[in-house]
Formats: C-alpha cells, sequence, structure tokens
C-alpha cells in the first residue's frame, strides 16, 4: 500500500550541522563588496578583520579585556593552539562526551602526553562538571554537537579556579548564553551558527588565559600558526586582524554578512530565540510519537542547535542500517540533506536547529519524517 507524502515541503532543505544553512535569503550577491585580490594587510583587509572582531564582540557579549582572534584551521586548529600553546604548566582535567570532546583528549594524552585525568559519559549524557578539579586545567565541549547533549550552565564552574578553563563552543556560541567569567579560552569556527563558510577559527583568551601564556613557556616546539606570543609578550596583532597565515577574504565578508544578520534578528537574544524555537518544535514532535526519542536523556542538557533522535521502535530488525535508509529517502525527496547521525555516535537522525533555520522549515519537515519512517517499515516488513 503506497503512503501519502506530504504535500508542504521545507522551502530550505538544508539542515546539516555543519557547515550550517546560510541566514535567509542569501545569495553569492552579498559578497560582492569583499576584498578580493587585495592584501590582508592592506587597510582595506585589516578593516574587514578588525570589523570581524569587534561585531563579535559585540553581539556575544565578550568582555572588552579579552582577546578574540581569528586563526587557521577552523575551531579544531583554534583549539589544537590552545592546548598546544597553554597546557603543561600543570595537570589536566579533559572531559568528553562525544567524539571532538574524545578527539581534545587523544591529544592530550596520547600526543601532548601531559599528566591528565579523563572524565567520560556515553552519548546522550554528560559528565558531572560539579566533580571536576579545577585546580588543574580543565577541557571541555560546551555543545556536543554529535551527541545532542550540552551544558545547562556554567554553575559548576568555580570563580576562584587556580586552573584555566578550556571551551570547545563551536555550535553553542551564537545559540547559547556563555558565561564569560568561567571560560578562559573558548574557539568557535564561522560554518556553525551562523552557516558562514569554513576553514577559520575563533580563538578568545580572558585575562587569565593572556597570563599563562606569557608566564609558561611549553615544554615541546611550537610550529609556527600555533605561536601566540614573541619575546615572552602576547602578539597582539593577533588580536587586533594581523592574522597568522593569509585569511580568505571572500569568507570573512560572508562571515561579516552573517553577523550584520544576526544583528537585524535581534543579536544573540534573537539567534538564542530562534533556536529555542527550532529545537522546539521537534521536541513537541518527539513527545507526541511513540517511535523516536532525544538522545538527550536529560531535558536540561538537551540541545537547541544539534538536535540527535534515536529510533525506538521494536520492529526496526537493523538500527543503523534504518537510520540510514531514513536519512536517504529524505535526501532522494530534496526534503531534508545531510541529517544522518555522526557515525560515530548511535545510529539516529542529527537535525540543526541553529538560527539561520526557519522554524516552518522545521515544521515542515516533521511531517516527512513520519512520512519516512512508515515507508521505510512498510519496505523493511515486505522484505521479510
Amino acid at each position: 500500500m503506497a503512503i501519502e507524502a506530504p504535500a508542504a515541503r521545507p522551502a530550505n532543505p538544508r539542515f546539516s550541522s555543519g557547515p550550517c544553512a546560510k541566514p535567509p535569503k542569501w545569495t553569492l550577491d552579498a559578497l560582492s563588496d569583499a576584498a578580493t585580490g587585495r592584501s590582508h594587510r592592506a587597510a582595506i583587509g585589516k578593516a574587514k578583520l578588525k570589523d570581524a572582531i569587534e561585531t563579535t564582540r559585540e553581539i556575544l557579549g565578550i568582555p572588552a579585556d579579552y582577546k578574540i582572534g581569528i586563526v587557521p584551521a577552523s575551531d579544531t586548529g583554534a583549539f589544537e593552539m590552545a592546548m598546544w600553546s597553554l597546557l603543561g604548566e600543570r595537570p589536566a582535567e579533559m572531559v568528553a562526551w562525544e567524539s571532538f570532546g574524545a578527539g581534545w583528549v587523544t591529544d592530550v594524552v596520547k600526543q601532548l602526553k601531559i599528566e591528565a585525568t579523563t572524565h567520560t559519559a556515553e552519548y546522550g549524557q554528560i559528565v558531572d562538571m560539579a566533580a571536576l578539579n579545577y585546580d588543574d586545567d580543565v577541557c571541555f565541549t560546551w555543545n556536543g554537537t554529535t551527541s545532542g547533549v550540552r551544558m545547562p550552565n556554567g554553575n559548576a564552574i568555580p570563580a576562584d579556579r587556580a586552573g584555566l578553563t578550556l571551551c570547545d563552543a563551536t555550535s553553542a556560541a551564537f545559540a547559547m548564553d556563555l558565561p564569560w567569567d568561567k571560560l578562559d579560552v573558548t574557539t568557535f569556527s564561522w560554518q556553525k551558527v551562523l552557516g558562514g563558510e569554513a576553514a577559520h577559527g575563533m580563538l578568545i583568551l580572558s585575562p587569565r588565559a593572556v597570563a599563562r601564556l606569557e608566564s609558561y613557556t611549553p615544554a615541546w616546539p611550537l610550529p609556527k600558526i600555533f605561536r601566540l606570543t614573541k619575546g615572552g609578550k602576547l602578539i597582539d596583532g593577533i588580536f587586533e586582524g594581523a592574522t597568522i597565515n593569509t585569511p580568505s577574504m571572500l569568507c570573512v565578508e560572508d562571515y561579516l554578512v552573517a553577523l550584520d544578520w544576526a544583528k537585524s534578528v535581534g543579536g544573540l537574544k534573537g539567534l538564542i530565540a530562534r533556536a529555542d524555537a527550532n529545537a522546539g518544535a521537534i521536541d513537541a514532535f518527539v513527545q507526541k510519537t511513540p517511535w523516536i526519542a532525544n538522545l538527550a536523556e536529560d531535558p536540561a542538557t538537551q540541545s537547541n542547535t544539534s538536535v540527535c533522535l534515536k529510533f525506538t521502535d521494536d520492529r526496526i530488525k537493523d538500527g543503523a542500517a534504518f537510520a540510514k535508509a531514513v536519512a536517504k529517502r529524505l535526501e532522494k525527496e530534496g526534503v531534508a540533506f545531510d541529517i544522518g547521525a555522526y557515525r560515530d555516535a548511535p545510529a539516529g537522525l542529527r537535525i540543526w536547529c541553529g538560527g539561520t533555520v526557519e522554524t516552518s522549515d522545521i515544521e515542515a519537515l516533521l511531517p516527512w519524517l513520519e512520512f519516512a519512517f512508515d515507508a521505510e517499515i512498510e519496505a523493511q516488513t515486505e522484505a521479510a
């Protein structure tokens, strides 16, 4: 028996968790003012890079005495730069509840070989942040992009900590309220919440992090793209637009366009409200649908950007194959691209709900989830 497809379709089927959807109504024409063919060290290039830094500060409410730099290699490059430059002065507390956090654990334990205590939680759960030793340096992700689990707040981080906190906030910045007084190093990439182009990372340092950089020299050699100091002093130019290596001015322009759009929807509060509305629409669907559930076990830790779902129906024979088939069917129908779970995560779906996604598109997608589920159950039954 043929299952009838829904009549309405999402206007934009791009629900990928990275690179993420562009701001609504974005076109290539928006980049016409890019300083292409010009040196990033020319006045026009430096002005645009400085604008990107200071507009980021304005929207995110980053304190005036925090340093903001544009660095190579996306969020990965920014976080690696922070670990290799800052860690080793004292033991580390490594925290992981999804694949990217697990990657940072590997780098510290196996590459840098720093004395470290590792704290892990299964997908869908979160580590007890109050149980950590904050006299050590603590490395963690704020939002698990591959697990759909986030920190509900920073209350567990003490103000009088002796160590530094290093936070990978790549799918949290611009969608969640980050407590800057609890974060000494924060990193994210342009291609996440604001849907910018890839390859550039943001590195944000508190005065405590700067003091560490200027008082401590790691025991290992640092490649050029990781060096943040010279002669024992912070290289201030990095945090004023004089980047370590050549940035793409086309990507810089795209980020500036995204920042302008962010201001037009109410800045950080508006972006959070948009993400909350998107995630809320999916949660309402999940609550009334018996065959699907949130991967996040505690609603207080449920992400409002990378929403991860799992199928719970007893009729499903092979969870991984079923989830892959559902995602493939939705892509073939042109209603949802790239929503399969991350390769290291439990089988299921991952739907991006950051502020660049319209709630109307999420609402249009939900009947298609039901359609694809029913069609794959029917296909599985016929195959048996």
